[in-house]
């Protein structure tokens, strides 16, 4: 194809917006390239990504490592299904094993199926472990969580928009305030299964916890004998400057529930990680994925995992996040009221005199730079692993001009 073939923005919006289910409302650019931190519309112009598809892309796009790890799988051999044994799986699963200080892997696809996952789990412990009677395992979870979008997932949000119009949904969940440890440790009971939260909340915009939160979660399922299940999936795996946010307060979990960055932003791969006695009550026939640990997933994963062995990427991650943080603090005041980071990972509150979030991602749009808001009046910044410092400035300087327009 030509550069005279390339459709037009205009031409292939309309086509979306006829033929594709309006379940988005993307910004109105059309991305046809991409490479490290940069993409390009279908038009020729280029635009920094600070998105990273919400932290499925760490490592920028197309990374050559792992461009050239799916390349040859895929003159190899792409699917067997679980049906059978294939020669990639073995390798990721101990490799994330081990970056994850864990003995098992349970694969599966999106982050989505590995809550659904985790879920299952935390209920047949409950059950064949921890002895809860049948039917009435509990799974306390936070206000202004996201986890993902099944129904059993949207059950237990508190976001209208993502709950209202899909029920009737699953029982077995109580939501806990956010950041509140006392309030979680007195819901704990006998049929407590597991706690199920995000140690940085992402799609809330970057919400991050109390000093202390995640480490007064873990004591309290220690004494009460109930799962620490963290969902690691926006969180993990680089971005804020650790493998895990977890380790920001020096906290292990029973259950990682990982995806998006897991599969190196070519196509998605999720797990659940956790040690022999609590991964271990999972049968066979019991849970399954047809493309679940397939060997194109297990081979882009090895290299993911590999990548991150060394902390390379997790040191550059903290150091550039304190760059951000220190260009994005003058713009208090000067349209923005609050900014939230965490490593490579910034929630940014806009002045509503400058306009809705939205309006800001639209203004800094046409600027080149590609941010996405949530909730309103938050934008959030979550650029690749791989961005240079001198990037970030830039990206800065559109913000502050995009509050000025």
């Amino acid at each position: 194809m030509t550069d005279l073939d390339l459709p037009t923005s205009d031409a292939v919006i309309s086509a979306e917006e006829a033929h594709v289910a309006h379940n988005y409302h993307p910004l109105p650019v059309v991305v046809a390239e991409g490479e490290g931190s940069w993409v390009t519309d279908v038009e020729g112009k280029r635009y920094l990504d600070l998105l990273s598809a919400y932290s499925a892309l760490n490592f920028g796009h197309r990374h050559p490592a792992l461009v050239a790890a799916a390349t040859e799988q895929l003159g190899r051999l792409t699917l067997t299904s679980r049906a059978f044994h294939n020669d990639r799986l073995g390798a990721f699963a101990a490799a994330l094993a081990e970056l994850s200080g864990k003995d098992m892997v349970l694969p599966m696809n999106t982050g989505a199926e590995a809550v659904e996952t985790g879920i299952k789990v935390a209920r047949a412990w409950a059950y064949r472990v921890k002895g809860v009677p049948e039917g009435r395992a509990k799974i306390l979870v936070a206000s202004g969580n996201f986890h993902g979008r099944t129904t059993t997932i949207v059950g237990f949000s508190d976001d209208p928009q993502a709950r209202d119009g899909f029920g009737p949904f699953a029982p077995g969940f109580e939501i806990m305030p956010y950041g509140d440890a006392a309030a979680l440790t007195a819901a704990i009971d006998d049929d407590t299964a597991a706690v199920l939260i995000e140690p940085i909340q992402g799609e809330a915009g970057v919400v991050i916890p109390p000093d202390g939160y995640l480490r007064a979660v873990r004591e309290a399922c220690t004494a009460a004998n109930v799962l620490f299940v963290a969902d690691e999936i926006q969180s993990g795996l680089g971005r804020v400057g650790t493998t895990f946010a977890c380790e920001r307060e020096g906290v292990v979990p029973d259950l990682y529930l990982l995806g998006k960055a897991l599969g190196g932003g070519i196509l998605p791969v999720s797990a659940v990680v956790g040690d022999r006695d609590v991964l271990g009550v999972i049968h066979p026939g019991e849970h399954g994925s047809t493309f679940g640990g397939n060997p194109l997933a297990a081979a882009v994963g090895l290299a993911v995992v590999e990548m991150l062995a060394t902390g390379d990427l997790q040191r550059r991650a903290l150091a550039l996040g304190d760059h951000l943080r220190a260009r994005l603090e003058p713009l208090i005041g000067a349209g923005v009221t609050g900014i939230r980071v965490a490593g490579l990972w910034a929630g940014v509150d806009i002045d509503p005199a400058k306009g809705a979030g939205r309006e800001v991602a639209e203004r800094l749009l046409a600027r080149g730079v590609l941010v996405k808001d949530t909730h309103g009046q938050t934008i959030r910044m979550a650029p690749p692993l791989i961005i240079r410092a001198t990037e970030i400035d830039w990206a800065v300087e559109q913000l502050r001009l995009a509050l000025a327009d």
